[in-house]
């Protein structure tokens, strides 16, 4: 915050309920962040059984949380043009479409991580 007066302890605090006001809002506004927490919920689990060792469990479900992690900032850009203005705008457009190709990578790098470790090539 640009007038963060808080220090220390107290300013955790205030991060942490930042934070919280952030998910609690991504979660009621934005259906995609909602399907990708339940893929989160169930592909953790399977990370956990499938995979052999303990980096790629990690690597497994790392991949899904760097799409819940991308899913949050392009929710944030998303409300940033919107708070700006509904009109159309080219680059209100091209934001937004960056934002979500954005995504898009994410799920894609996602799905090749758990095909690689789970299909792929073993040496």
């Amino acid at each position: 915050m640009a007038y963060q007066t808080e220090k220390g302890f107290k300013r955790i605090l205030n991060a942490c309920s930042f934070s919280a006001a952030g998910f609690k809002a991504v979660w009621t506004h934005e259906e995609a962040f909602r399907q990708e927490v339940l893929i989160f919920l169930v592909t953790t689990p399977l990370a956990i059984w499938l995979g052999q060792t303990p980096i790629e469990k990690l690597l497994l479900i790392g991949s899904v949380v760097l799409v819940l992690l991308v899913e949050l900032l392009n929710s944030a850009i998303e409300a940033t043009v919107d708070r700006v203005g509904l009109e159309r705008h080219e680059l209100s457009g091209r934001a937004k479409d960056i934002g979500s190709a954005a995504v898009m990578l994410s799920l894609v790098w996602a799905a090749i991580t758990w095909t690689y470790i789970l299909i792929g090539v073993k040496s």
